[in-house]
């Protein structure tokens, strides 16, 4: 058995390369978009749109951005005209206060109420006249055509620690090789030229859809690297997500878009045609960690895990003769002692296995110990909605899957934290309504902790107040508080936000800790509603998984 000790340390020390020495990247990214679209623009015809137009002004550091949809205002000059409906709208010049001026003006009010159409009144205003007028973007999007653009981006690497410098651009590739290849995940996936097309749809997204009101794309590049001699590796990874709200109908200002104008002088008269640009910016992110050989970190790990398993061992032949001795059964014990360490779990399996096949065990008799094998004490805490404090159960077992009774030794003070301790324990009924709900919506249940109404009293469910569906029930409050814990994780399946709409509930009427480490209980009316609007596939159900 001791001679696995070198064989598990060699194990993790190659499985984690704790020999290694390691550094994180710094880098540049630097892009260029070459395409040229023909489009047909309301008001201006058929217009073509190259590399200056379409992609010529920056967004930021390590970006950029690609034009797909356009809203032209032509022959606009300083002048007096009516504002545009709604933000305007008037009936007398009573309604329109001169030199006013709000964010959603499009100039300053001169006082008179005049026409804007057939139907409305607005208040003039001194401008840049006439005011852009259209809201919506025309859909086809009018660039539509950029998807077949290409970008090739540059991105140049270093190790500080290792004075190690690279580029996304391998050291083999010709210039011949580099105009001629396109990013391929499966055929070529070291090509640092890429469709905006494939872009977008590596990004499970289509490109004529996010066109219309622009968005944010996310081109990752991943470099983790071994540089040692024998190993060397290092190469880019590329992955692509989106990175932005993407349903109109779930989130206000939808999108990316901006304004700009090109201006000319008529008669000496300035004038000027304005363009509101709805496009995709990328975003390139890079990420990178480096390993090389070391001595020193190498020695380290030897001696640190020498002296742990030396300590280990000594522990834990004494626990597994104190388990041998108090007649527990190992399985609770490895549960307990789990927080020592994964490595604690291997050697006391290890040493059990070892001692089992010299020694049989004892039949246990009906003492305390044989009570707690069968037996797991839950301490419970209940939120009910027509009650102000939360309820702390502390009598509640389940024995055999089934619920008893059990006397603790010790009681909980009525007088600390204001807990209540009194609530009675819940009676299995086999009714579509069963007789311990007070709000109609419970469902039955075999399980113990789904065997909870949201009342004390009879009155209305919990699951019919507003706050229920907006707090819990939301599908982008979900997706939001997921991403927040992985920003980069993949599109949420529905038990992933059914598991986080319990997390929700229970944060909205418990907070973020219950008293004494208790248990907090859904009640199953709102158990069962998250389940209608998160259901399972196959109709089967874990429970809620906590931690």
């Amino acid at each position: 058995m001791l001679g696995l000790e070198p064989v598990l340390a060699s194990f993790m020390m190659l499985w984690n390369k704790e020999y290694q020495e390691h550094d994180l990247v710094t880098s540049s990214v630097t892009t260029k978009v070459k395409g040229v679209a023909l489009a047909s623009i309301p008001e201006m015809g058929l217009v073509v749109w190259d590399v200056v137009d379409h992609s010529g002004l920056a967004q930021g550091k390590n970006s950029f951005f690609v034009a797909t949809n356009v809203i032209v205002t032509k022959n606009q000059k300083q002048g007096k005209c009516p504002e545009v409906a709604p933000w305007g709208l008037c009936k007398t010049d009573k309604d329109c206060q001169k030199g006013f001026s709000d964010q959603q003006s499009h100039g300053v009010q001169t006082g008179p109420c005049v026409k804007f159409d057939v139907l409305k009144k607005t208040c003039e205003v001194s401008a840049w006249c006439p005011v852009e007028n259209r809201k919506s973007p025309p859909r086809p999007a009018l660039l539509a055509s950029a998807e077949n653009f290409t970008v090739l981006v540059k991105n140049n690497i270093r190790f500080p620690a290792f004075n190690y410098i690279r580029r996304n651009i391998l050291p083999e590739m010709t210039d011949k090789d580099l105009k001629g290849c396109l990013y391929n995940r499966y055929t070529n996936p070291f090509c640092p030229v890429f469709r905006l097309g494939d872009i977008v749809h590596e990004a499970k997204e289509r490109f004529s859809d996010m066109a219309v009101e622009g968005g944010v794309i996310g081109i990752q590049i991943d470099w983790n690297c071994d540089l040692n001699r024998f190993f060397h590796s290092c190469l880019p990874k590329y992955s692509f997500r989106r990175l932005d709200e993407k349903e109109s109908n779930r989130t206000l200002y939808p999108g990316l878009n901006f304004r700009f104008a090109r201006y000319s002088t008529i008669n000496g008269v300035e004038h000027r045609t304005l363009f509101k640009v709805y496009g995709i910016r990328f975003d390139v992110m890079v990420f990178g960690k480096a390993g090389k050989f070391s001595i020193i970190q190498l020695i380290i790990y030897i001696g640190s895990t020498l002296s742990y398993y030396a300590l280990v061992i000594i522990v834990i032949f004494r626990l597994v003769d104190m388990v041998e001795r108090s007649q527990i059964y190992p399985v609770i014990v490895m549960c307990k002692l789990y927080f020592l360490g994964k490595h604690v779990v291997t050697y006391i399996i290890i040493v059990i296995i070892h001692r089992s096949l010299k020694h049989k065990t004892a039949e246990p008799s009906s003492n305390y110990n044989t009570v707690f094998l069968s037996t797991l004490q839950y301490l419970l805490c209940v939120s009910f909605v027509d009650e102000e404090q939360l309820r702390v159960n502390i009598n509640a077992l389940i024995q055999n899957g089934q619920c008893n009774e059990f006397k603790a030794a010790t009681a909980l003070s009525t007088e600390h934290s204001g807990l209540v301790t009194d609530m009675p324990l819940l009676e299995i009924s086999s009714s579509r309504c069963p007789d311990w709900c007070q709000c109609g919506c419970c469902h039955s249940s075999a399980s113990f902790l789904e065997q909870l109404c949201c009342r004390k009293s009879k009155g209305r469910c919990i699951t019919t107040s507003s706050l229920f569906p907006a707090l819990v029930l939301t599908r982008s409050i979900l997706e939001i508080a997921l991403l927040y814990v992985a920003p980069l994780a993949e599109q949420h399946k529905d038990d992933q936000l059914r598991q986080q709409a319990y997390a929700q509930y229970i944060k909205w009427r418990f907070g973020d800790f219950t008293p004494m480490d208790a248990v907090p209980v859904i009640p199953s009316c709102c158990v069962w509603r998250i389940r209608e609007q998160y259901p399972s596939p196959d109709g089967k159900y874990s429970g809620i998984i906590f931690g």
